[in-house]
């Protein structure tokens, strides 16, 4: 008879799905923004985000002085993470992995690096993906989820040549990436962006779909 008179509250469970979504979201975005790549060397491993102020007209929808969306999140692991191993020559990934960054902008014809900022979080290792992850489902960011290519690294000596990606087709000027196939323009990778800015707008189901596929190609 007496539970008919109380209010079940929800449980708060730190460790659930969207609470930690939340909670690396509102870290990364409390640290201050910063260069790319940053003029302060730093150690450490972690996460990003990257946000444009520039005024090229298709990435209108985006760009903001007040840094509120990024165009492309990412993560720097501790190298040889994958053998399960760590040491002092892995100290500086994230900081390297933000001058790669600045160097490929740096590199693109239509991209100026004084039109971007960063924002960076050093993560415990072992929670360094799974924080890319909850970034890239919560901003959708256009360069992780339909402009593939920016954080690709040139390919191998010996290994053939692939397609020109998208990032690239919208902002030549790599050279290793002159060397791949152009097997797409620069007015296709504009018209994609539009597109897809207009599905975020009309249909934001299209974009969740692009976002799982993002992630399920193991982003």
């Amino acid at each position: 008879m007496l539970e008919g008179w109380f209010v079940r509250e929800e449980e708060y469970n730190p460790l659930d799905y969207k609470n930690l979504t939340r909670n690396v979201v509102e870290e990364l975005m409390r640290r201050d923004p910063t260069t790319l790549p940053p003029i302060r060397q730093f150690l450490g491993a972690g996460v990003y985000a990257l946000f444009y102020t520039g005024d090229l007209e298709f990435y209108a929808p985006i760009a903001s002085a007040g840094l509120e969306t990024p165009i492309y999140v990412g993560k720097a692991v501790p190298a040889g993470a994958r053998k399960g191993t760590t040491g002092k020559q892995l100290a500086r990934s994230l900081f390297q992995r933000l001058t790669e960054h600045g160097r490929s902008i740096d590199a693109a014809v239509h991209l100026n690096p004084g039109d971007f900022s960063c924002r960076y979080l050093v993560v415990t290792p072992l929670w360094i993906t799974m924080a890319e992850r909850f970034l890239i489902e919560h901003y959708q960011p256009l360069w992780n989820v339909r402009m593939d290519g920016f954080g690709n690294h040139p390919p191998g000596s010996g290994r053939p040549a692939g397609e020109v990606s998208w990032w690239d087709a919208l902002h030549p000027g790599r050279d290793w990436a002159r060397r791949l196939q152009p097997t797409r323009s620069r007015e296709q990778a504009i018209e994609r962006v539009r597109e897809f800015f207009r599905l975020r707008e009309t249909q934001p189901e299209a974009i969740a779909r692009m976002v799982q596929h993002t992630l399920d190609m193991g982003w």
